[in-house]
């Protein structure tokens, strides 16, 4: 298996390239991400399809740029799809065989089954949810997938895209008859498909109006992957798009500039479809056919799935980051220990206890990238890093954990920002404490094989050792809030 590949996948209309970096058997990380809009279907669907000379120039200089980025980061496998444009177009051997000729890529063009699938396994792998619907608007199609359990059920392609529907009817300001083709094809589905009541939105469109919901809302997280809302309250910034008179109307909405020209086609078609089947959440993803291609590469032995609990997000970091792996595993085991001893006085909900054990694997990074204030350094850099398999409440809550991993507990204005992402207060002082008790505990970095006991309410930390700077530690811990609890090390309180 190569230790970096390049994926390149032709859509109507952009062409995108990622580079992803293996790190260990099933660990990999995004070291390049490349777009050009190359708009390869550009006046094709008025011409039976054919692919006009002008785009298929454009998308060729594209490719040959991509093939230059990927060799110069020493790729070695570079793995290339073709979507709706290519399959549809009578003349796409021309294309394909000049960039075989003179690039020595073999482009393989899939058929809309297979482009779905591809989209639903990187939705599946890498997103927290289990039961969705994908639903991924390309420029001459839209692609869904049934998923359940993290199963992928079933793959439908609808001829409905942002470019095929603006040629045919938007151009001639043919609304009626745009909406009427949508709901012909969205006939086409399956009733499962109305089921599930929750959409995970794929692609550019999807990612756009979500980026504009962050814009206008009041979600503090800047990240797209993961970002979950309301269908119904996203109705009304849809209208306002689609009723936008200018392009400084759109920039005012959230609408980035190189949308301009498909955000509106593209917002029709998400809003009939959400409306269709009856969404009430909707997730975004920040992946799609292009992870899905590598994943069935790395996980073609493993049914295109990771294995059980694994997550790859932390994998990567620590593969990347963190060196001595039998500190890693005695934080994380010891902090376990930590977290059910204490059950009793903290009362927490159990699903905590995996976050901590993640934050107490994690807190390391920051003394990888500077030492001096290391616990801001890792909050900072594991907020974002944490992309695959995470809701963002799940990577704000383990990042806030590990940067008020310090004496002092983290108190309600330092949380103000992330407060709507975040559980009470007092949930965050008791994870705070056990996290920093856990590193007080190792900070000899002996890994030593504490006995715990709790009696009442009175813990007690048995060892045969002195622990002079442990001790001294433990002296200046803050307690959480109305924390009844007395600690003893060895007999003597704190």
């Amino acid at each position: 298996m190569a230790k970096i590949t390049t994926i390149i996948d032709i859509g109507s209309n952009s062409m995108r390239m990622v580079v992803f970096k293996k790190t260990s058997r099933f660990a990999f990380h995004l070291i390049n991400e490349t777009k050009s809009k190359v708009k390869i279907s550009e006046n094709s669907y008025q011409n039976n399809g054919y692919l006009q000379e002008i785009p298929m120039i454009r998308a060729f200089n594209a490719m040959e740029s991509f093939v230059n980025i990927s060799k110069n980061l020493k790729s070695r496998k570079i793995l290339c799809v073709a979507t709706s444009a290519l399959r549809d177009a009578p003349n796409k051997n021309i294309f394909l065989s000049k960039v075989k000729n003179e690039l020595g890529i073999d482009i393989k063009v899939i058929d809309g089954e297979k482009e779905a699938y591809y989209g639903a396994v990187g939705a599946s792998n890498l997103l927290k949810d289990n039961n969705f619907t994908t639903v991924d608007i390309g420029g001459g199609s839209t692609e869904l997938a049934l998923v359940k359990g993290k199963n992928i059920i079933k793959t439908i392609s609808l001829n409905i895209g942002t470019v095929r529907l603006k040629e045919l009817f938007f151009d001639n300001d043919d609304f009626d008859g745009a909406k009427q083709y949508i709901i012909n094809q969205l006939l086409l589905l399956p009733q499962e498909y109305k089921e599930i009541g929750k959409v995970v939105g794929l692609g550019g469109t999807a990612r756009a109006l979500s980026r504009a919901i962050i814009q206008k809302s009041k979600h503090t997280l800047d990240a797209l992957h993961g970002f979950t809302y309301k269908a119904e309250n996203a109705l009304l910034l849809f209208e306002n798009i689609l009723d936008a008179k200018s392009n400084a109307k759109l920039s005012s909405l959230g609408v980035r500039n190189d949308r301009y020209d498909t955000i509106k086609t593209g917002t029709f078609i998400f809003k009939t479809i959400l409306e269709f089947l009856n969404t009430k959440t909707v997730v975004t993803s920040g992946v799609g056919v292009r992870e899905g291609v590598y994943l069935t590469d790395i996980l073609r032995t493993s049914n295109h799935k990771f294995p059980s609990n694994f997550q790859v997000s932390v994998r990567s970091l620590l593969d990347r980051f963190v060196d001595d792996t039998k500190q890693t595993a005695y934080l994380g085991n010891n902090i376990t220990k930590l977290f059910d001893i204490l059950e009793p006085i903290h009362k927490l909900d159990t699903k905590y206890k995996s976050y901590l054990v993640i934050a107490a694997k994690l807190q390391q990074i920051g003394i990888s990238l500077n030492y001096y204030k290391n616990t801001e350094h890792s909050a900072n850099f594991i907020l974002h890093g944490l992309s695959y398999g995470f809701s963002h409440e799940e990577r704000v809550l383990i990042s806030t954990i590990i940067k008020y991993s310090t004496k002092d507990l983290p108190k309600e204005s330092d949380i103000k920002i992330f407060k709507n992402l975040l559980p009470d207060i007092k949930t965050i002082q008791w994870l705070s404490y056990i996290h920093s008790l856990n590193n007080i505990l190792n900070s000899e970095y002996l890994r030593y094989p504490y006995q715990y006991e709790l009696i009442n309410k009175t813990f007690s930390i048995l060892s045969n050792k002195e622990h002079y700077i442990i001790q001294r530690a433990l002296q200046k811990l803050e307690k959480p809030i109305s924390c009844e609890l007395e600690l003893y090390l060895n007999g003597e309180k704190y």
